[in-house]
């Protein structure tokens, strides 16, 4: 006679439930990174308080560091249901110039204004703008049935041109009213600016939310995995494909309303060779770029990943011209790793069959 095996306890399932998310490797990595830069970083003297601080885990470098990856993250949540959809959006660095730009510009012609209205038209046109842009590309890529990789392409030189045409390549100064509250210290003390932290954390909770508890989400996924199978089944593939591309084109518009508030001033060049950043967030957190597979914490923790490496390259004073090759050599390393364990996946599912 054998003895019944023990349910698991409750903390076992929820470690079990850990081990089995999309987000453990990841975090994992996260996490043996930054215990390696806590080693070798050594340390100084706060001038402030006297006391010996790490050069890497102290809260000036570790909150610079979300700064650093909030503009990425932002655009990669959006441009993760892009590619969940099966399609790839490189405009978005040129959303966010032209959306910057126009914000500027707008706000420069307008003049003085309250502090409110000034952050309130600040933000109306960049989601005006950037909604735009959003909907030109997923419009092209239904209407002319040309891949979105051709059409985003073009867009992206064709927005920047728009930015640098009508700001004549000027760095165009932003009302204060919206520096103050990109850099509210928020209780944290000087130099402390913890806002562009707490919005990579709230579009990123919010694409989750999206993309794992509504229909429109669940559509995505299904578009994604299979767009014939979600044709037949009555989905209606040109208007979730016109739908991701106008959210990715939003999170540049939020990204670019920030990035501008933040640093004071927007410019034609700003964003430049973001898409790069953007997109290998996306695909180092686990999005598929045959689609069907992706999320939006998985992006966000991909784009930390990221800037954690360039923050490496600092901290350790290597040469920074090896933050390309160490960003390609990652970009390569999760697509390979992402279709081996398809294949692997594929594999298993036939031999049950």
């Amino acid at each position: 006679m054998t003895t019944p095996r023990a349910a698991p306890s409750g903390l076992a399932k929820l470690g079990l439930t850990l081990v089995r998310s999309p987000q453990f490797g990841l975090v994992v990595v996260l996490l043996l990174l930054g215990t390696t830069l806590t080693l070798a970083a050594g340390s100084h003297v706060d001038p402030q308080s006297g006391r010996e601080v790490n050069n890497f885990l102290n809260r000036y470098t570790l909150i610079q560091m979300a700064t650093d990856a909030s503009a990425f993250a932002i655009m990669g949540v959006g441009a993760t249901l892009v590619i969940i959809a099966g399609g790839i959006d490189l405009s978005v660095g040129a959303i966010y110039a032209l959306s910057g730009v126009a914000m500027a510009m707008v706000l420069r012609a307008l003049g003085p204004m309250d502090p409110v209205t000034t952050v309130l038209v600040g933000l109306s046109v960049c989601v005006a703008v950037s909604l735009l842009c959003g909907l030109a590309n997923g419009l092209m890529v239904i209407g002319l049935g040309v891949h979105p990789f051709i059409i985003t392409l073009g867009t992206m030189w064709i927005l920047r041109g728009i930015a640098f045409v009508i700001s004549r390549a000027e760095s165009i100064l932003v009302p204060t009213s919206l520096t103050a509250v990109a850099k509210a210290p928020l209780g944290l003390g000087t130099a402390l600016y913890p806002v562009p932290l707490l919005a990579m954390l709230a579009v990123t909770a919010a694409g989750g939310i999206y993309l794992s508890r509504t229909v429109a989400g669940r559509h995505i996924l299904a578009v994604g995995g299979n767009a014939e199978a979600s044709r037949f089944s009555g989905l209606s593939v040109p208007r979730i494909t016109l739908g991701v591309f106008v959210l990715s084109g939003l999170a540049a518009g939020a990204a670019a309303f920030l990035g501008a508030a933040f640093y004071g001033s927007a410019t034609s060049s700003d964003a430049n060779g973001y898409e790069l950043y953007v997109v290998a967030s996306a695909v180092v957190g686990g999005a598929s770029l045959s689609g069907g597979k992706g999320s939006a914490i998985s992006a966000m923790l991909g784009a930390v990943l990221i800037v954690m490496m360039r923050q490496a390259i600092r901290t350790l004073r290597l040469d920074q011209n090896y933050e390309w090759i160490i960003i390609g050599v990652a970009m390569i390393v999760a697509v390979v790793l992402d279709q081996r364990g398809t294949k692997l996946l594929a594999g298993r599912l036939s031999r049950v069959a």
